[in-house]
């Protein structure tokens, strides 16, 4: 398993804890699916990569991802500011999505690099 696609996963394990703890202890419903949907679509979208049918197929897939990456950021972000998760919470898995989206974007320049190279 590639590191994105073990971090993405366990990204996805963190986002479907989180979804649990902010139905159960928050009663916060509508944000934390938004987040619950393109947090474990992350995973999903590196996994479906890894079997693309192309290297564009696959460029697309990832870029997908980094979209889905950039929206969770922003859930998080807003969750956060409305206060249904503390700073510390907010950080911690705020730094992971951070983390992605720099994985992912070096993918997609590596992959798209590597397609021109090819040329």
């Amino acid at each position: 398993m590639s590191i994105l696609a073990e971090k993405s996963y366990k990204f996805a394990i963190r986002i479907v804890k989180l979804n649990a703890y902010l139905t159960d202890e928050k009663k916060e419903y509508t944000l934390s699916r938004q987040l619950l949907r393109s947090g474990t679509a992350i995973g999903a979208l590196v996994s479906e990569a890894q079997y693309a049918q192309s290297k564009a197929d696959f460029i697309n897939k990832l870029y997908i991802g980094l979209k889905e990456a950039n929206e969770s950021r922003y859930w998080i972000r807003l969750l956060r500011d409305c206060d249904y998760l503390n700073d510390s919470m907010a950080n911690s898995i705020y730094s992971d999505v951070e983390e992605l989206i720099k994985i992912l974007t070096s993918s997609i320049n590596t992959s798209k690099e590597k397609n021109n190279d090819h040329r």
